[in-house]
């Protein structure tokens, strides 16, 4: 355990950061998953609404570094391929 009130402090931080980002995450996957499923039910026109969410959500993670820049794009490019096809 940390002996000196800056480190606890931080340490209180990192726990809050930690479960807001833990929130974040969870969110995008499941936004994710209501996609593809509206994808593999055909229903085109709920898809393209919801990609638009996905799409911004993937930015937002990559914006505060929950997720990698490049690891967003490539999500962003396979969701939209699958709209595609």
């Amino acid at each position: 355990m940390p002996q000196r009130k800056t480190s606890i402090k931080s340490m209180k931080l990192d726990r809050i950061r930690q479960a807001r980002n833990r929130i974040i995450k969870a969110d995008l996957k499941k936004i994710i998953k209501r996609y593809t499923e509206l994808v593999s039910a055909k229903k085109i026109e709920e898809a393209k609404q919801q990609l638009k969410k996905v799409m911004s959500k993937l930015d937002r993670a990559a914006k505060k570094h929950l997720i990698h820049k490049n690891n967003a794009s490539r999500q962003k490019s396979r969701l939209s391929l699958m709209l595609k096809a």
